[in-house]
């Protein structure tokens, strides 16, 4: 089937699901077809800085995304890209969509210097030790949500295929507090987006911590299913993640995959189990979009990571994700070796590009960050021992295949018609004052301003050291507990993404957490229902 240069995969016949089920082209049809992509670096996202955690610096540097764009645009991979995009900032409206209100009311307030004035609510909100409160901390919130919010759009109006935003993908962010470096889930916040117009949503991720977050959001949902590739112990943060987690209630039941893996998966062991998981899951799931979380935090070398990936592996889980020609956004995450981090992102941007890019780095104004080797590809890969044996890969992989039995025939689901307007969302009359603003002066219906490049300006920091300081984080930070409430829950127990909760890199302690979802609601269960069971999201019906 041929797909002319300015089509989309929306615009194409096998896209039609009027009723029943995607037929997504998982048989990797119009491999020749150049897909349209668009990416969205927010102005001036790279210039912030978490501060410092206890005595040490914050291991999450958003500096990272400065070195990715440099990159980026050093390689002239912007010639490639179709629509380079800088984004507006996500209104509070938005945020709202899945976040409690009087949470975002206190990222909107809080500041450094009123740390000790809010100090109780900091502790409530979880803004402490691993989510520090930082500068401007709000406006990173709102920059990289809105990002990931014009990416989904995107999608849904049909005029681009693939959508990028590395700024995004914080996974971990609950609905009413903090968690492991995230305040707002842009993710969960972009599939809501992406659920206004597609019937069923894939999320996939690859960074080394569980994507509980996400999962936890859509636990009750069949919409929307969550597949996460990560290291599970016990109490690798966050602690949750287990095989047999598998969604709840009468619809989401089935519909979340967990992948438990050990400490130094190689190259052709992480790609066997990945091929083999995510092939299953589309043919079954058959997803209309798929959002892909690329956290580089699974690569070999990283500070918090404790797998064995390469560049080119960790491109590769990418790669096989775009052949299936389904429309995608890709999203960052975690990664704390900032000069890989922004390797792998940028030579990922060139598999979605469908380019091949010299060893050799371009010069960039952050080129001695990649010294000794200036390489794209850096001898990452240790002769740390692989602890995932084939056969603990194959019974993971046997136990999936299993679970998507479940979803065999329709894929046990049958559609229910989806408003072409929820909540009226699309209603002019109720579009943000910065919405009708932009549109009046210029910018597209979506928010963004486009560029042909976009350089941020004056991107610096008062000790370049900060920025990549490779020394390992000491594990009285890495491996401090975070708040853990004693507040018992009510009504039905949480599901399993509810339990525990530790410091980023460190142990989870398994205590019991306070409701996120606001006055009334049970622990763990509101939260995930305030999602799949709101109005905003229709689910679907299970056939009995």
């Amino acid at each position: 089937m041929a797909r002319s240069l300015n089509s989309t995969y929306s615009s194409t016949k096998f896209f039609d699901d009027s009723g029943m089920r995607t037929e997504a082209t998982n048989n990797h049809t119009n491999p020749h077809s150049r897909p349209v992509v668009s990416y969205y670096f927010p102005k001036g996202v790279g210039e912030y800085h978490y501060g410092v955690s206890t005595d040490e610096r914050h291991p999450m540097k958003p500096h990272r995304l400065s070195l990715t764009n440099s990159l980026v645009l050093g390689y002239e991979l912007d010639k490639q890209i179709d629509q380079f995009y800088s984004p507006r900032m996500a209104t509070r409206e938005e945020l709202e969509r899945y976040h409690d209100s009087d949470y975002i009311e206190f990222l909107s307030r809080v500041t450094p210097e009123m740390q000790n004035e809010m100090k109780a609510m900091i502790d409530k909100y979880n803004c402490v030790e691993d989510c520090p409160v930082f500068t401007d901390m709000y406006t990173f919130c709102r920059q990289y949500a809105g990002a990931s919010l014009a990416g989904a759009r995107k999608l849904t109006q049909g005029t681009t295929d693939i959508a990028i935003n590395w700024s995004g993908g914080l996974h971990h962010a609950r609905r009413g507090e903090a968690s492991g470096f995230c305040y707002i889930n842009d993710i969960v916040l972009a599939i809501l987006e992406l659920l206004r117009y597609h019937p069923r949503v894939l999320y996939i991720d690859i960074d080394i911590h569980h994507g509980d977050g996400v999962e936890l959001a859509f636990w009750n949902s069949n919409r929307v299913m969550t597949v996460s590739f990560h290291k599970y112990t016990g109490d690798f943060f966050p602690g949750t993640g287990k095989l047999d987690d598998n969604g709840g209630g009468k619809l989401g039941k089935h519909f979340c995959l967990n992948v438990p893996l050990q400490d130094g998966i190689d190259d052709e062991s992480y790609l066997s189990i990945f091929r083999s998981v995510i092939g299953d899951t589309i043919d079954a799931f058959k997803p209309a979009s798929i959002v892909l979380q690329c956290g580089a935090d699974s690569l070999g070398c990283d500070r918090l990571g404790a797998f064995n990936l390469s560049i080119a592996a960790h491109g590769s889980c990418v790669d096989f994700v775009r052949r299936y020609d389904v429309p995608l956004l890709v999203l960052g995450g975690g990664g704390y070796t900032i000069h890989n981090v922004s390797r792998c992102w940028t030579h990922e941007t060139a598999v979605l590009v469908g380019r091949t890019l010299p060893t050799r780095l371009p010069k960039t104004a952050y080129y001695d960050y990649f010294a000794p080797d200036y390489a794209l590809h850096p001898p990452i890969v240790t002769k740390v021992e692989n602890m995932n044996s084939p056969q603990a890969l194959q019974r993971i992989a046997v136990h999936v295949k299993n679970k998507l039995r479940y979803l065999q025939g329709a894929p046990s689901v049958q559609m229910q018609e989806i408003p072409p307007d929820l909540e009226g969302l699309l209603d002019s009359e109720r579009r943000s004052a910065v919405e009708r603003d932009e549109e009046e002066n210029g910018t597209s219906g979506a928010g963004e301003t486009r560029h042909d490049r976009h350089r941020a300006q004056n991107e610096f920091f008062d000790d370049d050291r900060d920025n990549d300081l490779e020394e390992p984080v000491p594990r009285k930070i890495a491996g401090k507990p975070t708040r853990g409430s004693n507040t018992p829950s009510s009504g039905t127990p949480a599901p399993p993404s509810s339990r525990g909760k530790s410091g980023r890199g460190g142990k989870a302690k398994g205590k019991g957490r306070a409701s996120t979802a606001g006055s009334g609601g049970n622990d763990g269960e509101a939260e995930a229902g305030s999602v799949a069971g709101s109005g905003v999201v229709t689910p679907m019906q299970v056939d009995d």
